[in-house]
């Protein structure tokens, strides 16, 4: 009886690259091209080997490859056959299927604070990646010392292999805990014991845990209006009730919250340097808060983001140092100092909260990363980041003064500049009969990151002025920006 013959099997060339590799993508290829069709018996491993005159152990690896991700199976006492249905004809199938016009289809059951956050995340979604002029948060990031922070992390990679199996800390990595409560003492007059701060990935996951320790569906926040916006939508997808409170020149105003808002659970505020207007709030206003917060029971979270950006004077100490009655949640960062991928903050909590806030932290991402903790421990402690505070402020000052300087040469009836002591960028307000949308317009078309007040304000209508972050660009690039800002609004005929 004689014999069915075998299916043709195509003569193939090995791709380039490792012997291993090429197999796997030789065959791979074939199939997906369909040279190698549903179904075809593939040469046993010894008879490939010497057909292609590589190793059998070559081919080996290759088959058991295609046989893991499926294009190829085994039969038992037969060999090696394609497989007749692909992976990659599935991924086809399921990305051409539309689930949206499926019968059976329904709308995902979203957490309803997703709907009350979606208008807050269109008007302010990150520029995420765009370097571009004036953009608003970022620190001098042209200044950080790459070369020396990379010394560091090497060394402390080096000497991780005792540690970094076993690091599990959900509050921080010990030795910088320690470090810190010297530095925010003698920085900013913050009295602490290493157990009360939590190690955070930022600002943001500080108020986040905030708000899951301490707040209810329905509480009511007192926010600084116009103020931050991510403190506004985290706080609001919390469930919380915004109360907003405006500033002065002197702050927040903290009588009219008083008397507007008196059953607020939670003060937001950032007394150092209010966001966005730069001011700091007063002592006598400072003194007020604290003093009310205890008496109704309310905690204050200080979000002390911009302290060391400070230029002439000295800060007001920290409400937390002032507060004698443990009712202040202080939150201070590293990013704006380093530079914005740097997701390293930390919180201070009162004696009571230890507990509860640790534990928040754990179940939210069990720690922050040790490498980059263990490297910031050893840049405070050896004195590289006072060294660089130092450095910034007299280079953030001048590039400040840059920014004052070429608004006022050459854009003087545009706009007033509100000069502040502190802060990585400046308020300009628009002068009576100018047109906001039109200068934005001008600023977009340049590619300029500037961004509107109005971006910040709740109820606020004291909202004609543009945000110009100037931190990040040097004073010849900073007035090089201006004059064309400055031309360009001329051939529109705005000056």
């Amino acid at each position: 009886m004689r014999r069915k013959p075998q299916a043709h099997f195509p003569h193939l060339l090995l791709q380039s690259g490792g012997i291993k590799e090429s197999v796997y993508h030789t065959i791979r290829n074939a199939i997906l091209d369909g040279r190698l069709s549903a179904g075809i018996k593939l040469p046993s491993s010894r008879a490939f080997a010497e057909m292609m005159s590589i190793s059998r152990n070559s081919v080996i690896a290759g088959y058991e490859r295609l046989i893991d991700e499926g294009y190829l199976i085994t039969k038992a006492g037969s060999g090696t056959y394609v497989a007749t249905t692909l992976p990659d004809e599935l991924v086809k199938l399921t990305s051409k299927t539309n689930y949206l016009n499926h019968p059976l289809y329904s709308a995902p059951n979203l957490n309803p604070m997703i709907s009350h956050l979606t208008t807050l995340w269109k008007n302010s979604r990150p520029n995420t990646n765009q370097r571009q002029m004036f953009n608003i948060g970022i620190g001098c990031v042209d200044q950080f010392p790459h070369d020396l922070w990379g010394r560091l992390l090497g060394r402390v990679w080096r000497k991780s292999k005792q540690d970094i199996p076993y690091y599990n800390h959900p509050d921080g990595y010990p030795p910088l805990k320690k470090i810190l409560v010297d530095y925010v003492h003698s920085t900013r007059g913050v009295n602490c014991r290493a157990e009360q701060i939590i190690i955070v990935n930022g600002t943001q996951q500080a108020i986040n845990l905030t708000a899951n320790v301490l707040l209810h569906k329905g509480n009511s926040v007192w926010l600084d209006d116009p103020g931050y916006d991510s403190a506004r939508a985290i706080l609001t997808a919390s469930g919380a009730h915004i109360s907003p409170v405006h500033s002065d020149d002197e702050g927040m105003d903290i009588e009219f919250a008083m008397q507007h808002y008196p059953n607020a659970n939670l003060i937001y505020t950032a007394p150092s340097h209010q966001f966005p207007l730069g001011t700091t709030l007063s002592l006598a206003r400072r003194l007020a808060l604290l003093e009310w917060a205890q008496k109704n029971n309310a905690w204050i979270f200080e979000d002390d983001y911009n302290s060391e950006f400070r230029y002439l004077s000295k800060p007001i100490q920290a409400l937390q140092g002032l507060d004698t009655y443990q009712r202040v949640i202080y939150a201070g960062t590293f990013s704006k100092m380093m530079y914005p991928g740097f997701r390293l903050g930390f919180l201070i909590v009162p004696e009571v909260l230890i507990e509860p806030f640790t534990m928040m932290k754990y179940y939210s991402d069990s720690h922050s990363g040790y490498l980059e903790q263990a490297a910031l421990a050893q840049f405070i402690q050896e004195g590289h980041y006072a060294r660089h505070v130092r450095k910034i402020r007299k280079i953030c000052y001048s590039r400040q003064n840059a920014l004052i300087d070429a608004i006022n040469t050459y854009l003087p009836n545009i706009f007033e500049v509100q000069r502040t002591d502190s802060g990585i960028h400046a308020v300009c307000w628009l002068k009576a009969g100018i047109n906001l949308q039109l200068i934005l317009s001008a600023c977009y078309q340049l590619g300029f990151g500037v961004q509107p007040l109005s971006r910040y304000c709740i109820k606020s209508r004291h909202n004609n002025g543009i945000l110009f972050g100037y931190a990040a660009h040097t004073e010849t690039d900073i007035t090089n920006n201006i004059i064309e800002l400055s031309n360009t609004l001329r051939r529109l005929n705005v000056i």
